[in-house]
């Protein structure tokens, strides 16, 4: 797959299943989430709304790509989702991840398909959003104003599930320059000189390469003065992959006097990551620090549509804390969502949509990028004090298949706490992205 491919698969609509007429209980609805929230006329409205369908092993629900407008329930029986790097998830009827609709954020990044005889609620989700809209308040002992900002979470998570599927949120693009370097270094005929005069028309970039190449971490007997010198001595991946996450300063950069100081934050937070991830990288088998690099950068992408969006609901984006349940609900999906929008190898999507998945367990033999993220993630999250409710080290997947090449709970931190010096030094070089 090309690194920067710009648009999505084409909508293909599953066939095979069986529809049933049968009305569902309200009781049965209120099992899922945000169904719970309807009131009971509702509830029955929707339940004379829906539509049970029946699926036999191996039929498929949905395709990767589509866009059918519906919300799929698991009611019976189990399903594989299968993302499009042919890794594969299994969700079982009354498992936590079942508890909501199935893969909802649309374009579809799965193929659904029965593991055994599965029944299904579906439901539009323009009438599913509309009843949520109306859905009573709880009146219990819960503050109103707790009530409003639990409402106000929610409809924006409902609207932009919606502005997605109708293709009105407006995602960031590729910077020209990452997008150029990309395409001539994907060219096996081009050479060095090709690169560097694709990065000599962005003067900016060039002193950034230049100045990488002659920084601690790349330099070599003496120091390069070109930026054909620098593709030289870094190669042609390094250089692309720098190239990129210079390039990607101008995406958490806002003029928004109240999305700066977010954007700067996350910015700060993304460069950490990065620098952990580039230094595990450099201690574990198979893992290319720059691409390590660049998936730490990229982890919390997603976070920026979303506190653009959130902009222009005051009240909630003047609440830090109910800004962040927001940004941490819908992070993953759209970050996954802009990757795979944008090209990225299915390696990079992974660890945007598992940077904080602490159960996420590949498959692969060898570590992949989204283990060096999580175990960077962690440690970035307990050096800044943010480690309430995190797992032991060890209970983590991800640091297990690192300590399997060696790179024990005990030693990653004996690593690190040694690469500290190289840790300030990749995030000062970010810095000046």
């Amino acid at each position: 797959m090309a690194f920067f491919s710009r648009t999505f698969g084409k909508s293909k609509v599953a066939s095979g299943p069986e529809k049933s007429h049968e009305v569902l209980q309200p009781k049965t609805l209120r099992q899922f989430q945000p169904l719970d929230r309807l009131s009971e006329d509702q509830l029955i409205v929707l339940a004379n709304r829906a539509e049970h369908r029946m699926l036999g092993a191996g039929q498929k629900l949905f395709e990767r790509g589509s866009r059918d407008g519906l919300d799929y329930f698991l009611l019976s029986g189990s399903l594989e989702l299968t993302s499009g790097d042919g890794r594969k998830l299994r969700v079982a009827a009354d498992s936590d991840k079942a508890c909501s609709a199935i893969a909802r954020l649309q374009p579809r990044m799965y193929d659904a398909v029965a593991a055994e005889i599965c029944s299904f609620l579906v439901l539009e989700q323009d009438v599913l959003n509309q009843l949520l809209k109306k859905a009573p308040q709880d009146a219990g002992d819960v503050q109103d104003a707790g009530i409003q900002g639990a409402d106000e979470e929610h409809d924006l998570l409902m609207e932009f599930y919606a502005d997605l599927k109708a293709n009105k949120v407006e995602l960031p693009s590729v910077p020209d320059i990452a997008w150029k370097v990309r395409r001539v270094a994907d060219d096996d005929m081009s050479t060095a000189q090709d690169i560097a005069t694709v990065i000599t028309a962005d003067i900016a970039m060039s002193a950034k390469i230049v100045k990488a190449c002659n920084s601690p971490i790349y330099r070599g007997f003496s120091d390069v003065t070109n930026v054909r010198e620098a593709v030289v001595r870094l190669g042609t991946n390094a250089t692309r992959q720098l190239v990129t996450v210079f390039a990607m300063r101008e995406i958490f950069r806002s003029r928004h006097p109240q999305l700066k100081q977010r954007m700067e934050s996350l910015w700060q937070h993304s460069r950490e990551v990065a620098a952990l991830s580039w230094v595990l990288a450099h201690h574990s088998d198979g893992i290319n620090p720059e691409e390590a690099l660049l998936a730490g950068l990229l982890h919390d992408i997603g976070a920026i549509p979303v506190l653009v969006h959130a902009e222009h609901h005051v009240n909630l984006f003047a609440d830090e804390q109910r800004l962040d349940k927001v940004v941490a609900a819908m992070r993953a999906e759209i970050g996954a969502a802009m990757l795979t929008d944008w090209g990225f190898p299915a390696a990079f999507v992974e660890a945007a949509q598992h940077a904080e998945d602490w159960d996420f367990h590949s498959r692969e033999a060898k570590p992949v990028l989204a283990d060096v993220v999580i175990v960077a993630q962690l440690h970035s999250m307990i050096s800044n004090q943010r480690n309430e409710g995190l797992p032991a080290f060890e209970q983590v997947p991800a640091y297990r298949r690192l300590g399997e090449l060696e790179l024990s709970a005990s030693r990653s931190l004996q690593l690190l706490n040694e690469g500290r010096d190289k840790v300030q030094e990749v995030q000062r070089l970010l810095a000046t992205g």
